[in-house]
């Protein structure tokens, strides 16, 4: 019997297409424009409210002081985010930084802000000290009142520098003499104090090549030091690991030297109290290797002979259970020479 079943309809055509399928110039835009995406978001994920997290504030400086884009942010010494920009606003700069955890690092609406020096080869940093009872706001930039500028050093003896190397010294000291001779009836003192101007002048227009090779000698330091100032960071942080490091292991190292001395003490002790025993002792200690050296001849000669000796003792007894040996005189065609029976080959010799 047979069950009726019911008719299926036609297929339907499949919506799915493959690639082959489909337009190539409209697979080429898309993945164009996924693969755009993707890089931007690489490189600007720190920016994406998401992902990158923190806030950018801005704040008003009257210079730059070598602040740089992605210098460090600070706040009670420890970093909590970067300098994203440095930029000319006017007569002032204006700086943009980002904080990465704006919920566990609070910037106050009177928070101020102050760029210093890290290292001693002029990199700085951006220090902010929070204070205020409303959060800052971040479209509000950080007043020029709240912020500080350090002064560069660096920068003001290269000034000095070229300043003191344009001075021409002959004019300078035309005019300390021109000054001397129209002082010449002035009182004593005076004139002392202008013949020190005149000597020292004449000091001046003497050394003016020494002083110039100086001051380039200075400048070519200087330049150096700059140029190398990631590396002698480097060598400086690098110190301060190791320095940090001994101080970590300064209780191990503390213990090693106390243990040490503790064994120097047990030690020198020990010799103490068995003086009486080790003398005699090392004494008999000579006299023994004194017998031994005024003998070595004698072992030498005993020592050659006993190899004959006991290389024969092994042959003889090396044969298992028995041991082999001869007599010699017992049968008579071989008593003159004494020597072995000629045994046959099948023989196995007598034992």
């Amino acid at each position: 019997m047979r069950l009726p079943f019911p008719r299926r309809g036609p297929r339907r055509p499949s919506t799915f297409r493959s690639f082959r399928e489909r337009d190539p110039l409209t697979i080429g835009v898309v993945g164009t424009a996924v693969l755009a995406l993707a890089v931007l978001a690489t490189f600007g994920h720190e920016s994406l409210p998401l992902v990158g997290g923190g806030e950018t504030y801005r704040a008003e400086f009257g210079d730059a002081a070598g602040l740089r884009v992605d210098d460090e942010v600070r706040v009670a010494g420890i970093k909590v985010g970067e300098v994203t920009d440095v930029e000319l606003a006017g007569d002032h700069v204006l700086v943009s930084f980002r904080v990465d955890d704006a919920d566990e690092t609070w910037i106050g609406d009177a928070t101020s802000a102050e760029i210093r020096v890290k290292t001693v080869l002029g990199r700085k940093f951006l220090a902010l000290r929070p204070a205020g009872e409303r959060e800052q706001d971040p479209d509000v930039a950080i007043p020029r009142e709240r912020t500080v500028t350090p002064f560069d050093v660096t920068q003001a003896l290269e000034g000095l520098a070229g300043t003191v190397g344009a001075i021409d010294t002959e004019q300078l000291a035309e005019a300390f003499r021109t000054l001397s001779d129209t002082f010449e009836d002035s009182p004593e003192h005076v004139r002392t104090a202008l013949d020190g101007l005149t000597a020292l002048s004449r000091t001046v227009a003497s050394r003016d090549a020494e002083l110039a090779e100086l001051l380039a000698g200075a400048r070519t330091v200087t330049e150096t030091l700059a140029a190398s100032g990631d590396e002698l960071e480097r060598l400086i942080t690098d110190g301060n690991l190791l320095l940090t490091e001994l101080n970590n292991r300064r209780e191990a190292i503390h213990a090693l030297l106390v243990g040490a001395r503790d064994l120097a003490t047990q030690l020198s002790g020990l010799v103490a109290d068995n003086t009486e025993r080790l003398g005699p002792a090392l004494r008999r200690l000579d006299v023994v290797t004194g017998v031994l050296q005024r003998h070595v001849d004698n072992i030498d000669r005993s020592l050659e002979l006993a190899g004959p000796y006991f290389r024969t003792l092994t042959d003889a007894t090396g044969s298992g259970r028995w041991i082999d040996s001869y007599l010699c005189g017992l049968v008579p065609e071989n008593r003159d020479p004494c020597l072995p029976p000629r045994l046959p080959a099948t023989a196995g010799g007598g034992r």
